[in-house]
């Protein structure tokens, strides 16, 4: 079924690049065996709406109207088919539950099928991984996009650090740039690079909130599962959690504050990124967001191979430190290093410690609430070697780590201090010195409020 929807949704982008969507969506829907109701839903999920079938005829013309008026205001993760349960253990689980760190899957009485909780769901999409029977979508937001990459508006690729390897071997950064650039974006850039100044902003918040020992500071850097579960189930924790902003965020912030005509799109290996970008006090920041695997689905339906392609070099402005936030430890590495040159008196109090995956993150929460872990910086990842193993990532876990550390070490710029261009375009922001980084008035671009 999951191999299924693939093959859909390069059919949708194929069709929509070439002018015979509403003949392919027909075609799709003329099979008189297939439930129509269940596959109207899994397209408009494919195309990132939500709409209900009625009839073929009046059903293509609401989701074209839909397209084009697009707006994110609804779930990212839906039911979009009624299971039969056929995939429940001896005591009646299912594999969607189970995946579920927020108990938000439960059965319903009426249906006697799996239904998700709007109070309780963060979107994480951990369940769609695990339902065997594609069941269980999220929206996908790139046809609504192929209206604005056909227009003359700029818009930027904003690529996660774990991007690296993920689409072969050989393929550089510069292959991909020069990918995003044939399928209509104006340009890429690495979300390491805003990473770098994360990496400033997350070391003088140690200083300002890590004083003895006994102090503690929760970073909130990089996961939204991570910063749901502090939101969700350790609301006492949140006193501690950094105020700063996810990467992905400051990138969309500080690109559109130097040029606010311009629109930007973070690819990465993560669903939640989807849900963290309509956070009511992030909305405007990122206008659309994609994963690698859909990513990867887009490039096969238009022929575009990037480890065939030239090139498009530019400057190497993101540093090792900022690279490193791919993988469990990476945030902790950046931010000691930072800690160390910036505030060294600070130095030897900065002891650290990582949560590797939803059950060491709510493990590690637990014993901070109750005071049994000797640290006092917690990186916290909610999926198993950070992004690197997201649940839309293309190669195992262990490979993308070692993709990372290799493209990390690498890298011209070694520690965010020293980026120069880095410090150009905080210049631009009117940031200047590392005071300006907790002062009220020039933070906000970094800042949210939990």
């Amino acid at each position: 079924m999951k191999s299924n929807l693939n093959n859909i949704f390069k059919g949708l982008v194929d069709s929509y690049y070439n002018n015979t969507f509403e003949q392919y969506i027909s075609q799709l829907l003329s099979d008189s065996s297939i439930d129509k109701d269940a596959l109207s839903s899994s397209i408009s999920s494919l195309c990132g709406v939500q709409l209900k079938y009625s009839d073929s005829e009046d059903y293509i013309k609401s989701l074209k109207g839909a397209i084009k008026s697009y707006n994110s205001n609804h779930k990212i993760v839906n039911k979009v088919n009624q299971c039969k349960m056929e995939c429940a253990d001896e005591n009646g689980i299912t594999p969607c539950q189970k995946s579920c760190p927020f108990d938000a899957i439960y059965v319903d009485g009426d249906t006697l099928s799996t239904k998700i909780s709007e109070e309780r769901c963060i979107d994480c999409g951990l369940c769609i991984e695990a339902c065997p029977s594609g069941s269980i979508l999220d929206k996908v937001e790139f046809i609504p996009l192929v209206e604005l990459l056909r227009s003359n508006t700029p818009i930027i690729a904003a690529v996660a650090p774990a991007i690296i390897g993920q689409f072969g071997d050989n393929v550089t950064m510069d292959n991909l740039r020069s990918a995003f650039k044939k399928l209509g974006f104006s340009d890429m850039v690495e979300v390491a690079f805003f990473a770098d100044m994360l990496t400033l902003k997350e070391a003088c918040e140690f200083d300002a909130k890590v004083n003895s020992k006994e102090d503690l500071m929760i970073t909130s850097c990089c996961c939204p599962m991570w910063v749901g579960m502090l939101k969700k189930s350790y609301n006492e924790m949140v006193k501690y959690v950094s105020p700063s902003v996810s990467p992905m965020i400051a990138a969309g912030r500080v690109i559109k504050t130097l040029n606010n005509n311009c629109k930007v799109v973070f690819i990465g290996p993560c669903i939640a990124k989807k849900a963290e970008r309509k956070d009511k006090d992030l909305i405007g920041a990122i206008d659309f967001v994609l994963t690698f695997a859909e990513v990867k689905d887009i490039f096969q339906s238009l022929n575009i191979i990037p480890s065939e392609l030239p090139e498009d070099p530019s400057l190497d402005y993101a540093s090792r430190e900022g690279r490193l936030y791919a993988r469990t430890g990476g945030v902790s590495i950046a931010v000691h290093e930072a800690v160390a040159v910036l505030f060294p008196k600070k130095d030897h109090l900065f002891k650290s410690a990582q949560a590797n995956g939803v059950r060491e993150c709510k493990d590690i929460l637990e014993k901070a609430k109750n005071k049994e872990i000797d640290v006092n910086f917690i990186e916290g990842m909610g999926c198993v070697g950070g992004c690197v193993g997201g649940p839309k990532a293309l190669i195992p876990k262990e490979q993308g780590r070692v993709e990372v550390n290799k493209f990390a070490e690498s890298s011209n710029v070694k520690i965010s201090l020293n980026n120069s261009q880095m410090n150009k375009i905080l210049k631009k922001l009117g940031i200047n010195s590392k005071d300006d980084f907790m002062a009220e008035d020039k933070m906000g671009i970094f800042e949210r409020r939990f």
